[in-house]
Order: structure tokens, then sequence, then C-alpha cells
């Protein structure tokens, strides 16, 4: 679980939510520290004194939308039994935080893996924190007997990431609404028509 998150000071909340603002409408390469600036109402010192530069700072908001995600997923899987279940309820839980946060969507599709920076940084920390997470419940699926054994579990993982993150690229592109529970039930179907033991 992620550490409690610490207050802030009220201009790095400023910088942060105009940097969301921001993403919501144009893509990462478009913005300046000057825009961001003048969005947050912040001199464009002050972002230097919390973030080495903007890439930095995208960081952040993407790790403030993981932990937040990392949460969720915890609370979700609260009492559900079978890991088959479990990976429908992690598939419709991630579908459904690309299609209600369109800037975690672009952040993560578009954004961040062009950059060796990003594999550095605390927010793939928690991102490989995710991965492990789902790691472990398809071993524990192939060690109840009801996921194949004969398929590696990274490769499954990757299936699973693959199709939801495809499904969701038009959200995070060009804003077009997803049916999480439509989408969430045809990747289950055809995923689990390959892996189910």
């Amino acid at each position: 679980m992620p550490p409690a998150p610490v207050a802030s000071p009220q201009g790095k909340l400023k910088i942060i939510q105009a940097m969301r603002s921001l993403l919501a409408e144009r893509t990462f390469e478009s913005l300046t520290i000057a825009d961001i600036a003048v969005t947050a109402g912040v001199t464009e010192g002050l972002i230097y004194k919390y973030f080495k530069d903007k890439r930095d700072l995208l960081h952040h908001v993407l790790r403030e939308h993981y932990e937040q995600f990392l949460v969720q997923i915890e609370r979700d899987l609260q009492g559900i039994d079978g890991a088959l279940n479990k990976l429908r309820k992690i598939i419709w839980s991630s579908i459904e935080r690309y299609a209600n946060h369109r800037v975690f969507a672009r952040i993560i599709l578009l954004e961040v893996r062009n950059s060796e920076d990003y594999f550095k940084s605390e927010a793939y920390t928690l991102v490989r924190q995710f991965n492990r997470l789902l790691i472990d419940i398809i071993k524990e699926g192939v060690d109840a007997g009801e996921i194949r054994a004969d398929l590696p579990p990274s490769y499954i993982r990757n299936a699973i990431f693959g199709t939801i993150e495809h499904a969701c690229l038009n959200r995070a592109i060009f804003n077009e609404a997803v049916d999480t529970g439509e989408a969430a039930r045809i990747i289950t179907d055809l995923l689990f028509s390959g892996i189910r033991r």
C-alpha cells in the first residue's frame, strides 16, 4: 500500500492542478513551464523549487494518480475470491480509471513511455507494484487450477494490459467515451477463453 499522502504547500498544489488541467486539453510536449506557471498563477521559479523540470512534474502527477488507483484496486479486491474473479475486477477497474480520468489515460498511454526518466521515477515504481499484484493473482490462479500453467504469467499480464490500453486509447487521444462494462465484458471473455484451465 502506498504511504499516506503528506500535505503539500499551496503553491505546489496549484502547480500540480495546473498541469492536470493543461494535460486535459494539450499534449505534454506542447506545454511550457511558462504555460504551467500562468495557469497556476505562480512564478516559473516556484515550479523549479518543487520540480526539476516539466517531466518531473508530469511524473509527480502520474504518481499521484497511481497512488489513488492502487488504493482503489486494494479496496475493489476486498472480499473477492478466485483469481479469475480478481482479474475480472482489475480489468473493470482499470478500464473505469482510464474512462473517467482522461489525464491519467493520456499520461500513461501517450506521454511517459518515450522517456528513460520515467523508468527511474517513483511513478514507475508504483506501476511495477501493480504489475506484481497482477502476476501474483495469475500465479494464484495457476496454483488453484483456474489458469493454465503452460502460459507464462508475464505474457498473460501483458495481454491483459495490452487489450485494456488499446480499448482505451481513443479515450486518451480523441476523448471518446468508453463503455466500461461492455469493454470489460469483451476483454474478459476474450482473454479468459485463452487462459482458463
